[in-house]
């Protein structure tokens, strides 16, 4: 079983019953999930739980859940994941973060992402990590900015999940490799 990461102020573990309530305000936040098709419903949000866990057993790496160290508090996810449709990146891992929007603003999706991904280049061994989102996310793009991932706006791309003309489609690819990882500074 992979065990928890520690940061100094938060806790990537697996997820437990517990998570699943507030992670179910969480994603029914049209806030949190205006970059987004759409929000998620309970039934669908403990799906989504229950597939970022059973990845650690699949793959040896999903989606974990985050707390805040200092009292335990749940607030959402980082971690790797692997994109289910095609595109020109694909097959890729990618890394991704979703947290509830009283956690925001605190730095805590660049110093969960920083834990998640020195796990993907170290235990895990992956060579490369991506990013992804919709043109008008700018605080995820920020975050990746932190994360010295790069990005090429040839290798944008319009989500194939997403109809023509969606407010959303439109999506920025970030990327990291192991060796600019270790090298940043």
């Amino acid at each position: 079983m992979t065990g928890p990461l520690r940061t100094r102020r938060l806790v990537l573990r697996r997820w437990q019953d517990g998570d699943l309530e507030p992670f179910a305000a969480l994603n029914a936040d049209p806030e949190v999930m205006e970059h987004f098709p759409s929000r998620l419903d309970r039934s669908a949000s403990d799906a989504l739980a229950a597939a970022a866990d059973g990845a650690f057993d699949e793959r040896g790496f999903g989606l974990w859940a985050v707390e805040v160290a200092a009292t335990g508090l749940f607030i959402g996810f980082t971690g790797l994941a692997v994109p289910r449709f095609e595109a020109p990146f694909t097959p890729a891992v990618e890394i991704g973060w979703r947290l509830a929007r009283m956690a925001w603003g605190h730095g805590y999706a660049t110093e969960a992402a920083t834990a998640a991904l020195d796990d993907a280049f170290e235990r895990v061994g992956l060579t490369e990590v991506v990013s992804f989102t919709s043109v008008p996310n700018v605080r995820s793009q920020a975050v990746m900015h932190r994360l010295a991932m790069t990005r090429d706006p040839a290798e944008d791309f319009d989500h194939p999940n997403l109809p023509a003309g969606h407010r959303l489609r439109r999506h920025v690819l970030y990327r990291i490799n192991a060796d600019t990882w270790r090298a940043r500074s």
